[in-house]
C-alpha cells in the first residue's frame, strides 16, 4: 500500500487536492470517482527542489514564460526532435533564470520515468490543470506535437487578450492619478502660500475663494487621516474579497458595472470558450472539460454558474440549454452551442464563440476607454479650473480694494 497525491475536480467545479492510500494510481482514481470527483492528477506529490525554494515568484512574467515554452516545444516537436532533447534546448533558449530551473526540473522528472504531464503537474504554479490535461491527452493519443500546437494558440490568444485589456486601462488610470495628484499638490502647497495674502487683510473673501481655502486647510491638517483610512479600507477590502462570500459578491457586482461589466462578461465568456475548444477538440469528456475550464476563470460568479451547466450535461441535457439557464453568459453563446450540438461540431463552435467574444471584448474595452477618458479629463479640468478661478477671483477682489 502506498500514499498517492491527487488533484480532482469536484461537482461545484472547484479543484480539490489531498492524498489517499491504495495499491496503485488506477484504484485511487476509481475511489475518487466514487466520491463524485473527476481525477485530474494522481501520483507522487509535487516536490519543490532546493533551487525552487530559493527562487522568487515569477509575477507577471510567468504567463509569457509559459507561452514561450509552449511555442518552442511546439516548433521542436514538429521538427521531429525527441522530447527530452526538445526540453533541453528549450531550457537553453529560456532567458529568465527562474523559469529555466523549472524547465530543467521538468526534464529531470521526465528522465526519472514520469510522463511529461506528470512532470509538468509537479509545478502547478506555472502549468494549469487545463495545460496538464491537454498534454496527458496528447501523450495518450501519440499526438503531442499537435497538442502543443493547440496549446500554443490557446496561450497566445489568452496572452493577447490579457495584454490588450491591461494596456487599454493604463492610460485612463494614469490620467486619473495625475489629475488627483495635481489637485492634491495645489491644495497642499500652492493654495497655502496664496492664502498668506489674506492673513493680514480684513477684506471680505469671495465665497469660492473661502471654500478653496477651507478645502486646503482640511487637506493640510487631515490628509494623514484620509491616507490612513484609505489604507485600512484597502486592507479590509482585500481580506473581505478573499473570502468566498466576499469574492462572490464582488465578482457579481463587477458584472453589473456600466460598460465595464459588459466587457468583463465577454472576456470571461471568451476565456471559457477558448479553454473548452482546446479540451473538447482533444476528446476530453465534456463534464470534465467544464470543470477544468471553470478553474481557469477569474470570476467566481461564472465558476458557480458552470456547476449547474455540468450537472445539466450529466443529466443528458446537452450544454446549450444549461448554459442558457445559467443566466451569466451572453445570449448568443447558447445559440452558437445549439448549432454546434446539432451539427456535431462543438469544438469548432467553441472556437468560433471564443473568436467572437475576444473581438467583442476588445470593442467593449475600446468603448469604455472612449467614454472614460473624456469624462476624467472633463472632471479634472473642472476641478483644477475651479481652483484657478477662485485664485483669480480673489486677486481681482484685492485689486478692487486697492482702487
Amino acid at each position: 500500500m502506498s500514499t498517492f497525491f491527487f488533484r480532482a475536480v469536484a461537482s461545484d467545479g472547484r479543484m480539490r487536492s489531498g492524498s489517499l492510500t491504495g495499491e496503485n494510481e488506477r484504484l485511487i482514481a476509481r475511489e475518487l470517482r466514487k466520491q463524485g470527483l473527476t481525477p485530474v492528477y494522481v501520483g507522487v506529490a509535487p516536490k519543490r527542489s532546493s533551487v525552487d525554494i530559493k527562487l522568487p515568484s515569477f509575477g507577471k512574467g510567468k504567463r509569457r514564460d509559459v507561452l514561450f515554452f509552449t511555442q518552442e516545444l511546439s516548433t521542436l516537436l514538429n521538427a521531429g526532435i525527441p522530447l527530452d532533447r526538445a526540453l533541453a534546448i528549450t531550457a537553453e533558449l529560456t532567458v529568465r533564470p527562474n523559469f529555466r530551473f523549472i524547465v530543467l526540473d521538468v526534464l529531470r522528472v521526465l528522465k526519472g520515468g514520469k510522463s511529461l504531464a506528470d512532470s509538468l503537474a509537479s509545478h502547478p504554479d506555472c502549468f494549469s490543470d487545463l495545460y496538464v490535461n491537454m498534454v496527458r491527452a496528447g501523450e495518450a493519443s501519440g499526438a503531442l506535437a499537435v497538442i502543443f500546437d493547440r496549446l500554443a494558440e490557446f496561450e497566445r490568444s489568452k496572452d493577447e487578450l490579457h495584454s490588450y485589456i491591461v494596456s487599454s486601462m493604463i492610460y485612463p488610470a494614469l490620467l486619473a492619478l495625475v489629475g488627483l495628484s495635481s489637485i492634491f499638490i495645489l491644495l497642499e502647497f500652492v493654495v497655502p502660500r496664496f492664502a498668506a495674502m489674506f492673513s493680514d487683510s480684513r477684506m471680505k473673501i469671495p465665497a469660492p475663494t473661502q471654500f478653496m481655502l477651507s478645502a486646503s486647510q482640511v487637506v493640510q491638517n487631515y490628509w494623514w487621516i484620509g491616507a490612513g483610512g484609505l489604507a485600512v479600507f484597502l486592507i479590509f477590502w482585500q481580506a473581505y474579497t478573499r473570502t468566498e462570500g466576499g469574492r462572490l459578491w464582488w465578482d457579481g457586482a463587477r458584472l453589473r458595472l456600466p460598460l465595464l461589466g459588459d466587457a468583463l462578461r465577454k472576456a470571461e465568456t471568451a476565456r471559457f470558450a477558448r479553454a473548452m475548444a482546446t479540451l473538447v477538440a482533444n476528446t476530453v469528456p465534456l463534464v470534465q472539460a467544464i470543470g477544468i475550464s471553470s478553474a481557469t476563470l477569474g470570476n467566481l460568479t461564472f465558476s458557480r454558474a458552470l456547476v449547474g451547466v455540468a450537472q445539466g450535461v450529466k443529466r443528458g441535457e446537452g450544454i446549450a440549454g444549461p448554459l442558457r439557464r445559467a443566466g451569466v453568459f451572453p445570449p448568443l453563446a447558447a445559440h452558437l452551442l445549439t448549432v454546434g450540438e446539432e451539427t456535431g461540431r462543438l469544438d469548432a463552435m467553441f472556437n468560433r464563440m471564443a473568436d467572437i467574444y475576444e473581438n467583442d471584448t476588445r470593442a467593449a474595452i475600446k468603448r469604455f476607454t472612449a467614454i472614460f477618458e473624456p469624462v476624467v479629463i472633463l472632471v479634472m479640468g473642472i476641478m483644477v479650473g475651479a481652483l484657478i478661478l477662485s485664485m483669480l477671483l480673489a486677486i481681482t477682489s484685492i485689486n478692487d480694494v486697492a482702487v
